[in-house]
């Protein structure tokens, strides 16, 4: 990742850190109609305890990890709710980060060897020379009957 990305990265992180740690307590209590729709048919309390009538939401159960650290839309243990939402926001974001990072990290594009690295002799960038290509400084030239070298006409010379 070049330097210049760095930043914008980094201020990316912090707003969603902010918008996960303060904003976010400020969100309805009532955030979807899922909740609402199963209630239709029953009566309900100011808690929103059923009282009466018939509705789906009277068979819902509590979801296997809801005694999980991080149950609710907040931390267990935390008595303040301000707190405790915010801090599972924050938990949350860095989280994800976190294993967002990484798999970017693992699938990340391998820079190729450069040209001036060091080659072994005989090989290319695309693998061992083949021996039967001509090599152009060497076509110019040719031994002629006396051992000499003597330059081959070009095509323009002809």
């Amino acid at each position: 990742m070049s330097k210049r990305s760095w930043p914008f990265l980094l201020g990316g992180l912090l707003v969603a850190l902010l918008l996960a740690g303060v904003v976010s307590n400020y969100a309805s209590s009532h955030p979807d109609g899922l909740d609402s729709s199963l209630l239709k048919g029953c009566t309900v309390n100011a808690d929103d305890e059923i009282t009466g009538g018939s509705c789906p939401a009277q068979q819902a159960r509590d979801h296997e990890l809801s005694d999980s650290p991080l149950a609710d839309y907040g931390v267990r243990g935390v008595g303040n709710d301000f707190l405790s939402t915010g801090l599972s926001g924050v938990l949350g974001v860095l989280l994800t980060f976190a294993v967002g990072g990484g798999l970017f990290w693992l699938a990340r594009r391998r820079t190729p060897a450069r040209a001036d690295s060091a080659v072994p002799a005989g090989v290319g960038a695309t693998g061992p020379a083949v021996a039967d290509e001509p090599d152009p400084a060497k076509a110019a030239t040719t031994t002629g009957p006396t051992g000499g070298t003597t330059a081959s006409p070009s095509a323009g010379d002809r």
